[in-house]
This record gives structure tokens, C-alpha cells and sequence, in this order.
């Protein structure tokens, strides 16, 4: 008799994990908190609301169902953050386009990711006229555009513009519940060899990543933190891992929320001035020029958190943004992994420790965030000991990594051989349980029977006062395997003469003092303008070494 009144009685809401779950917080507590485009246009999250449902009505007009692919092509601004919610609230899929990609790389994911609907910024118009003919998945075009842009020929046969098509819609829509594990993203890695990889993400992953990163980031004593109070703006390009995942955060939080447009140094600085900006996240190389920029000479960077990541934080940079007030500190992830593993965050005792200690651990790759099961491990996928030298592949689980690539069942199955996401970075874990990178499997040396870590000279290098940038690249070497070379741009107005040698002394010290092998220093240096950079900003050794050899 029980069983039959509890057969009758209404079920509970399930409560999906969606995306449209993440604005009940900022609507209820922050509804009128700005959200800032370039320094001009200005939001609240009512209005973000009101337009993300504007957005879905108008994309419901032009077609787009569950399961329909909509592509992005601008600048980061207000109108890509609606579209990281309107589109996947719609059961759609977002395809967040890389628009630094060759012409026919971006052709090749769009297609790849079969993309119906393609919103193309005015600046991006040149690019999409070049390859129109080539997509084959594409029936409609929006074009977004800017009140200061310049008039571009073009046959590009546009349905609407942006704006003009959200006036023309309705603010109310009725997002329906699905799924959790609905495909709610793709977007395309930036490697340095192959066709790039579609890497994909659910609702349900991007909600658990979104919780554990305020989760992480809300655990220091203080400093390395992310709040209420905060003003987030991300330097990192929002086509590329959702701009590490920091846009739903910040939302999730209701802080008010600076984008900056295309970025231009200067520009940046400024809305770091004027809007007030307390936290942002990008690559080494960007800090690196933001501050060398001659406006930071001008601006106060005190109130400024920075996350590092896409690569190693040399000392030497660190120690630089410290000196400006920056709390500078690295993050660890990569395109499959949403991306968030790792924080390099100082312990509460953090007080205690000179400034040689607390840069060293604001440099090394972190400590594991909530949910990551991480590991490092021999070729037999055997546990290494953590006692900060044995060196072995990171491979990790987390609820929030992607199943696999788009399309691609092997390479998919290599990624997750074993049961394990496989990173190819190679890492040891201290007693701390900190983890440190000590190279990529592709970039490692192996010179002299030893594994030599191209970051840790790089790290060295840096910190020479006459350096501003380097790489190190193993080259082969007849007798010893391969032998590190490094090359070096200089801070400006430095002296050159003698330089070379200035520096490998400065690295043989280390050497002497037995921090690093004999074999890791360079006997080779080389001055250079600039190190080849990838479409975000990273140094790309692959195009180094190629041009080295040639």
C-alpha cells in the first residue's frame, strides 16, 4: 500500500547540472552589477539575462535547434559571454572559433565541427570572405558589429546583424531542461604538429569545473584568491578554453566583469586602471609585455591577482610583476582538461618563508584543486615516489575532463589509455605534494645519459638582469645525444657585448652548485629579436627548433 502512494506522489525536481543553473546566483544577489565592454558599453546581469534570452530567440529564428552547431569568430566582449550561455542553454553547442588559426585551419575546424550558424566580427570579415566557398556546413551568417568599425567589401551573404537581431527579439525564452551530459561546447587545440583536435565539453562537466575553480580559489588565507569583491578580466582569449572556464565563475559570483576587445597593451592597462581591475589570468609572454609596456610605468598594478598559465612562470618574471605588486602565481591545464588541475597557491605559514621560498612556490605547477586524481608514473603506468626528483608523465582523472576528441576515435583512445587522461607533460611531486613540470615529453633533453629540463634553464636564464625572454631547445649532438641551446632576447638598452658567455656563467654557477646537471648548460647562446610565439601567445618550440636547425 505504500509503495502504491509513493508510486502517485510527484517526483522531486532532479536538478540537471546545466548551464542555465549558474545565473540564479548573480540575478538574485548582483542583479544590477556592471558588466563593461572595452570601457564604453555598460551592462548589468539583468540586462546579460535579457539578452542572452534575445539572443536565443533570435538564433531560434535562423534555425538553430538542440544539437545545432553555432561558431563564434570575435574579439573578447559582452556578446561572446552571452553566447556562452544562450547557445548551450538552447541544448545547442558552442563552437568558440580560434581566430588566430591560418585561414584554412579555421575553414578546417568549422567544418570539422559542422557549424550551421557563424557570427563573425567586422575584423574577421577579410578572413571569412577568403573561405566562404570552402565551408560546407555553414547556411547562415551574422555579423556583429562595432560602432567604430570601418566599412569592409565583402559578398558574404548575411542574414542579420548582431544587435540588429537581438533588438528584433523577444528577452523571454523558455530554456527547457536536458540532459546533463549534453554537449554544450567545442573548440580546436593549438598544437604544433597535426590538423588541430576538436576537444569537446558537457553541461555537467562545465558546471562541476565551474564550482571546483571558486571552490580552489577561494582557499587561501589570502592572496592567489578569487571573491565577491573582486573585478575580473580575462586576458586570456575567450576562444580558447572558455577563457579557462573564468567567465562562468565570475558570473556564478556577480562581479562586475571587464572585456577588453582585441588586445592592445596599453588599452589593457588602462581598463586595469580605470575599471578598477583586481583579477585576471593569462600566458607568461602577455605579462611579460604588459609589463614592459611604457603605461606600466604609469599604472598602479598592486590590487592585481594573476593567474599564470599555458606554460611555466619563470622566476625572473615572476620576481618582476612581484616588484610591481602583482600577485603573480601558476596554474596548471590544457585544452582537454577544461582546463583546470592545478594552483600554485601559498600554505596559510606562507609568512614565514623568505621571498626565494615564496617565489618558488608561486612558480611551481601547484597543488591538486578539488576532484583531481593526479598521478605521475613510469612507462608501466607504475606510481613514482613524491620526493621532489623522480620525474614521470602526469596522467590524471577529474569529472570535468573531456571524453575524448571530436570525430577522432584514435586519438581519443590514446589520450585516455589506460584509463587515465594522458598529458605527455613530464613532472615530479615534492613531499609537499606540490607538483612541478619539468618539461614536455616532445621538448625534454636527453644529453649526456641524463634528462635535462629545458624550463628549469629557462627558469635560470631568466633570472639573469640582462634577459627578458628565452627558450631552450635540445639539438642533436654527436657525442653527448642532444645538447641545450638558448635563445635570448634582451631587455632593451642591454649590452651585448660578451652576453653570450655573461650567460652561461650565470647558468655553469648553478651547475657548480650542484642545482643542475653539467649537461643543462647551454653551450650555445643565441641572441635573438623575438622567440616564435603559437596562436595564444605561447612560445612555440616546435617552429624554434625547425628554424634553428635550418
Amino acid at each position: 500500500m505504500l509503495d502504491q502512494v509513493m508510486d502517485t506522489t510527484p517526483s522531486a525536481y532532479a536538478y540537471p547540472l546545466l548551464i542555465k543553473h549558474l545565473l540564479h546566483t548573480p540575478l538574485a544577489q548582483a542583479p544590477d552589477q556592471e558588466i563593461v565592454y572595452r570601457g564604453e558599453l555598460r551592462q548589468t546581469y539583468r540586462t546579460l539575462r535579457e539578452r542572452i534570452g534575445r539572443l536565443a530567440n533570435g538564433l531560434s529564428r535562423l534555425g538553430v535547434t538542440r544539437g545545432s552547431t553555432v561558431a563564434v569568430m570575435d574579439w573578447d566582449s559582452h556578446r561572446y559571454l552571452e553566447s556562452y550561455f544562450a547557445v548551450p542553454m538552447m541544448g545547442a553547442v558552442l563552437q568558440t572559433v580560434n581566430v588566430r588559426l591560418s585561414p584554412a585551419e579555421i575553414a578546417y575546424t568549422i567544418n570539422h565541427a559542422g557549424a550551421e550558424v557563424l557570427l563573425v566580427h567586422t575584423d574577421f570579415i577579410q578572413v571569412v570572405e577568403s573561405i566562404k566557398d570552402q565551408l560546407e556546413t555553414v547556411r547562415i551568417f551574422v555579423w556583429i558589429d562595432e560602432t567604430d568599425s570601418q566599412p569592409v567589401a565583402h559578398t558574404i551573404p548575411f542574414w542579420a546583424e548582431y544587435e540588429g537581431m537581438l533588438a528584433a527579439s523577444p528577452s523571454d525564452y523558455d530554456f527547457p531542461d536536458f540532459d546533463e551530459n549534453t554537449r554544450a561546447t567545442t573548440f580546436y587545440t593549438t598544437g604544433t604538429t597535426g590538423l588541430p583536435k576538436g576537444v569537446y565539453f558537457t553541461h555537467r562537466q562545465l558546471v562541476l569545473h565551474t564550482i571546483t575553480a571558486m571552490a580552489a580559489l577561494a582557499s587561501p588565507v589570502s592572496g592567489q584568491r578569487f571573491h565577491r569583491g573582486d573585478v575580473y578580466m580575462p586576458v586570456t582569449p575567450m576562444f580558447h578554453v572558455h577563457a579557462w572556464g573564468m567567465p562562468y565563475v565570475a558570473t556564478v559570483l556577480g562581479v562586475k566583469q571587464v572585456y577588453p576587445g582585441r588586445y592592445v597593451p596599453d588599452q589593457l592597462l588602462k581598463l586595469v586602471r580605470d575599471e578598477g581591475v583586481t583579477f585576471s589570468h593569462c600566458v607568461g609572454t602577455i605579462l611579460h609585455m604588459l609589463l614592459n609596456s611604457k603605461a606600466a610605468e604609469t599604472t598602479d598594478l598592486s590590487r592585481w591577482k594573476v593567474i599564470i598559465g599555458g606554460g611555466a612562470l619563470p622566476q625572473g618574471l615572476a620576481r618582476a610583476a612581484l616588484e610591481r605588486g602583482i600577485d603573480v602565481f601558476a596554474g596548471y591545464g590544457m585544452s582537454e582538461t577544461c582546463p583546470m588541475l592545478s594552483l600554485a597557491q601559498l600554505p596559510p605559514d606562507a609568512d614565514k618563508l623568505d621571498i626565494d621560498e615564496q617565489v618558488s612556490l608561486r612558480c611551481k605547477t601547484g597543488l591538486p584543486v578539488p576532484l583531481v586524481d593526479l598521478r605521475i608514473v613510469d612507462d608501466e603506468m607504475a606510481d613514482l615516489p613524491h620526493d621532489g626528483r623522480a620525474c614521470g608523465e602526469i596522467v590524471v582523472r577529474a569529472p570535468w575532463l573531456t571524453q575524448g576528441y571530436l570525430n577522432n576515435a584514435e586519438a581519443s583512445a590514446t589520450l585516455w589509455e589506460g584509463g587515465y587522461l594522458h598529458t605527455q607533460d613530464i613532472a615530479n611531486i615534492d613531499a609537499g605534494g606540490y607538483l612541478q613540470i619539468t618539461d614536455r615529453i616532445k621538448d625534454v633533453i636527453k644529453s649526456g645519459g641524463e634528462w635535462v629540463s629545458s624550463l628549469e634553464i629557462e627558469s635560470l636564464i631568466s633570472q639573469h638582469p640582462r634577459v627578458s625572454e628565452v627558450a631552450v631547445i635540445g639539438v642533436k649532438d654527436e657525442k653527448w645525444g642532444e645538447r641545450p641551446v638558448a635563445l635570448v632576447v634582451l631587455k632593451a638598452g642591454a649590452p651585448v657585448v660578451a652576453i653570450e658567455e655573461d650567460i652561461r656563467q650565470h647558468v655553469l654557477a648553478y651547475s657548480e652548485r650542484g642545482r643542475i646537471s653539467k649537461y643543462a648548460v647551454p653551450q650555445v647562446i643565441r641572441i635573438v629579436e623575438a622567440l616564435d610565439k603559437t596562436s595564444i601567445g605561447k612560445v612555440n618550440k616546435k617552429l624554434i627548433r625547425e628554424r634553428f636547425i635550418a
